[in-house]
């Protein structure tokens, strides 16, 4: 709106103060024209000096302030300033009579000329260009002024104009990261211009849709896992009545296996999406809550838990539920996975650039390679869900999981969460 307004008043006020000069100037040459038709004719009817002096002092009202002209008579000065001694403008109007306007870098010059029987009056007149411009700045300042006026109420209508559009897309854009984050609950305002309703609507009705779809989703997964349980109760009665000692185990520990698959599933299933915008946590105090503890299971199986923590709270975009969740998983996973004896190790480090690392390293056999690692499982005999659980929580806060050998000999599951 500014470059449209400004080209539009540039378009006409550039023209509108070219056309007041040119007024200007033709207003001082038409007084200074007339002025000298009066001298002249003063000077050529009037013979007494004081009469004459007299009207020419009244010619001269027309332009106060203005010097005064130069009357030649018979090639002598009668009345005014000397004028140079070489003028060609006054020579060509004593000889042959000729009234012209001749511009100068200082102005401009009228010669006027009154031919009587006996001689020629010629009247020159020097209108400077302060005479010429007189009012011009004056003018173009208001013409300026007023074109900066017309801009900038052009400028202000259309900012207010605009914001009725901007101010709901900006809620509606705010609305939607909103909604990204997880918190589905988030409604935009349906207010604004008639297409702007129309998208906070649709938006509205796609959360909604979303939750009810998500709703859903759990209360299945929810049925199933109740729907499994009965048979695989009854798997693990069956497999109490084996005969055979080594068969029986083999299959309780499929049946184990199969039991903590089923409640990984429903757990990550009812896992509510708490990630919201501005939520955070000390890691610091969390991890020291979860390995306190995980720590009186590691005494009874004779494991040396070590913890090590930065000595200033560091803050990661992750709820503490879900960070003690993170915890439990890769603890739990050393457990389930190694011998009784094997010492772990937690770390808890900031990184230069500013992210948190949750490192839990222990000395066991190690990850399997391969495509297991690849899915995140932590072991055989492992459904990989909670690794899986772990780098979904890391990848939301804006990190990642990293997986490798300890120093120690055994795994290292490297967490990087994003900082708060």
């Amino acid at each position: 709106m500014a470059a449209v307004t400004s080209a539009v008043v540039l378009a006409f006020v550039i023209p509108l103060g070219l056309l007041v000069r040119t007024l200007a100037e033709d207003r001082a040459l038409r007084a200074a024209t007339s002025q000298s038709v009066c001298i002249a004719g003063a000077a050529q009817n009037i013979t007494d000096p004081a009469t004459r002096d007299r009207v020419v002092e009244q010619c001269g009202d027309d332009r106060p302030g203005a010097p005064p002209p130069t009357v030649v008579l018979s090639g002598k000065t009668l009345l005014g300033p000397e004028p140079p001694a070489f003028d060609p403008g006054l020579r060509a109007a004593i000889e042959k009579g000729t009234a012209q306007t001749v511009t100068t870098p200082a102005g401009k010059i009228i010669y006027v000329v009154s031919i009587t029987k006996a001689d020629r009056v010629v009247v020159r007149t020097v209108v400077p260009n302060a005479e010429l411009h007189r009012g011009v700045a004056q003018a173009w300042g208001t013409l300026g002024a007023l074109g900066l006026a017309l801009m900038l109420a052009a400028v202000v209508f259309a900012a207010r104009l605009a914001g009725r559009i901007s101010r709901p897309l900006l809620q509606v854009a705010y609305a939607a990261e909103t909604m990204r984050s997880g918190a589905l609950d988030t409604r935009v305002p349906e207010r604004g211009p008639p297409e702007v309703v129309a998208l906070a609507g649709a938006l509205n009705g796609l959360a909604e849709r979303v939750q009810q779809l998500l709703a859903a989703e759990r209360d299945a997964v929810a049925d199933l896992s109740h729907r499994l349980r009965t048979p695989v109760t009854a798997l693990r009665l069956d497999t109490d009545g084996v005969a055979d000692p080594d068969v029986r185990e083999r299959l309780r520990m499929h049946v184990s296996a199969l039991e903590k698959t089923v409640d990984a599933i429903v757990h990550d299933a009812r896992r509510p999406s708490r990630t919201q915008p501005g939520t955070s946590c000390d890691v610091g105090r969390v991890v020291a809550e979860r390995v306190q503890f995980w720590s009186a299971l590691a005494d009874d199986q004779g494991r040396a838990l070590q913890l090590f923590l930065p000595e200033r709270p560091l803050r990661v975009r992750l709820d503490a539920s879900d960070l003690a969740d993170v915890v439990d998983v890769l603890v739990d996973n050393v457990f389930a996975h190694t011998d009784e004896g094997v010492a772990l190790t937690v770390w808890v480090v900031a990184r230069g650039d500013g992210a948190v690392v949750l490192s839990v390293e222990d000395g066991g056999y190690g990850l399997p390679s391969g495509d297991v690692v690849a899915r995140g499982s932590s072991g055989a005999g492992s459904s990989g869900l909670g690794l899986d659980i772990v780098r979904r929580l890391a990848i939301a806060s804006g990190g990642g999981l990293e997986l490798g050998r300890s120093q120690m000999g055994g795994a290292l599951v490297r967490v990087v969460l994003g900082a708060a």
